[in-house]
């Protein structure tokens, strides 16, 4: 069960896939603008969005849990 775990641990998870997948995102961007393929440069810039977004719903665990680094269960 996800509330069983650690918020923290679990937000920074969520930061470094997000900023993972926002770093792929920005180099299919680019491959796609380089090339004239702008299919891919529009994937390349969602995948960015995903990244952010999911960056964004790390830092709010971090935020709101009241016990960095002690698990519920």
């Amino acid at each position: 069960m996800a509330d069983d775990k650690d918020l923290a641990t679990e937000g920074t998870k969520d930061r470094l896939k997000g900023a993972a997948k926002e770093l792929e995102g920005r180099v299919r961007g680019t491959t796609g603008a380089a090339t004239g393929d702008t299919g891919e440069e529009v994937k390349g810039k969602a995948q960015e969005v995903k990244g952010k977004v999911q960056q964004s719903i790390g830092k709010a665990k971090q935020r709101n849990d009241p016990e960095p680094g002690v698990d519920d269960a």
